[in-house]
């Protein structure tokens, strides 16, 4: 008797751990995207990010604090950052503080979002950031953390001596295990490249890619995830074949509500890829 009515009485409770909720693991939001709003009022955006569905973040573009006041907001907002935009300087100039920085935040990622200044103008200079970017990513993979590279559409143009273009060139000059391709799929196609075949090529290279749309290409105009031209059904397809861990929404002009373009956003990766 004493068995059927704890029986009774678990059948009539409510369901509510049978319906957990689904995790949002394999996308976020990269806060670049949020960075008008956010110098105005951090915790505020950071509240509404969370209260659109948002659970992870790449942080970039944001005000510049210390390590722990980052993860105090990120956490105050219920939020955890999974990547990180810094250039590599950091990492050359003092190494052991800049992964305590990044591990304090809380990221394993991080990439720089293009080549180091001095490292730009010429096939000799773009093989020496190459190496750097080698060297730092070695040292980062010994503790724990992986370096990528973020393309804008100047990395698919060509050095006059060189046949191949500049991030082909910098994929074959650094070591698969050193240095991953965060590719920006909207610059990919800006580049006049086909977003799908660089996902195909950096294949298991490309564990985090921005997941960016265009309303057009010429002239360059950004659209939330879904509005554009991009084709998303077969960058879904090629990603999961790739290997692709998060893909980070970002949109460089909202022309208008950010929060409005990251809410539409959040919904078509949710319908998507969850």
């Amino acid at each position: 008797m004493a068995a059927m009515g704890a029986a009774a009485t678990l059948g009539a409770m409510p369901v509510v751990e049978a319906k957990a909720k689904k995790s949002t693991k394999g996308i976020a939001l990269q806060l670049y995207t949020m960075r008008e709003p956010a110098k105005k009022d951090l915790a505020e955006t950071l509240k509404k990010v969370r209260a659109m569905g948002w659970e992870y973040v790449q942080w970039s573009g944001m005000p510049d604090l210390p390590a722990d006041e980052i993860r105090k907001a990120l956490d105050t907002a219920g939020l955890a950052a999974i990547s990180a935009h810094t250039g590599v300087e950091s990492f050359e100039n003092d190494f052991d503080a800049a992964v305590a920085f990044w591990k304090t935040v809380g990221n394993r990622d991080v990439a720089p979002g293009g080549m180091m200044n001095d490292c730009r103008d010429s096939l000799e200079a773009w093989i020496r950031g190459a190496k750097r970017l080698d060297a730092v990513g070695a040292k980062l993979r010994g503790a724990g953390m992986r370096l990528s590279y973020h393309n804008h559409a100047g990395e698919f143009e060509k050095f006059p001596e060189d046949p191949r273009c500049k991030l082909d060139i910098l994929m074959d000059e650094t070591k698969p295990e050193n240095l991953c391709a965060e590719l920006d799929l909207a610059w990919v196609l800006a580049g006049d490249a086909d977003p799908v075949a660089y996902i195909r090529k950096c294949a298991q290279r490309c564990p985090v890619v921005h997941a960016k749309d265009l309303e057009s290409v010429k002239p360059v105009k950004f659209a939330a995830l879904g509005k554009g031209i991009l084709d998303w059904k077969a960058i879904f397809a090629a990603g999961k074949e790739a290997g692709i861990e998060w893909y980070v929404y970002e949109q460089d002009n909202c022309y208008g509500d950010p929060f409005g373009c990251a809410k539409t956003s959040f919904e078509f990766l949710a319908k998507h890829l969850l």
